[in-house]
């Protein structure tokens, strides 16, 4: 579950409530501006392949998409060696539940 992209895309499948968003790697400014406008603001900016918090930038403005984009490619490049991105409403005071399960199929 290390790839973010990957495991939204696979609990959607599933009819898992996940944070609504763009379910697919955003390469582009463009991209960055469109999908944030119809998101709305505010927007968190997450690298697929990040992990504590490194590769993510929260945003309130078109300003601070583009460059927490920009800083989260980077960062996520530098951290991880994988510069994937993307985008996700941003939930103020969230409560976190999180499951793992290690299965041996």
């Amino acid at each position: 579950m290390g790839d973010k992209i990957e495991s939204k895309k696979l609990a959607k499948n599933a009819k898992v409530n996940t944070v609504p968003g763009f379910l697919g790697e955003v390469e582009r400014d463009e991209e960055i501006l469109r999908i944030s406008n119809e998101i709305g603001y505010p927007v968190m900016i997450k690298a697929s392949a990040g992990g504590g918090g490194k590769g993510m930038r929260i945003a309130f403005s078109d300003q601070e998409a583009l460059e927490g984009f920009k800083l989260s490619k980077e960062e996520a490049i530098s951290s991880f060696g994988d510069g994937r991105i993307f985008i996700e409403k941003y939930i103020e005071d969230p409560r976190h539940i999180e499951f793992q399960i290690l299965a041996d199929v």
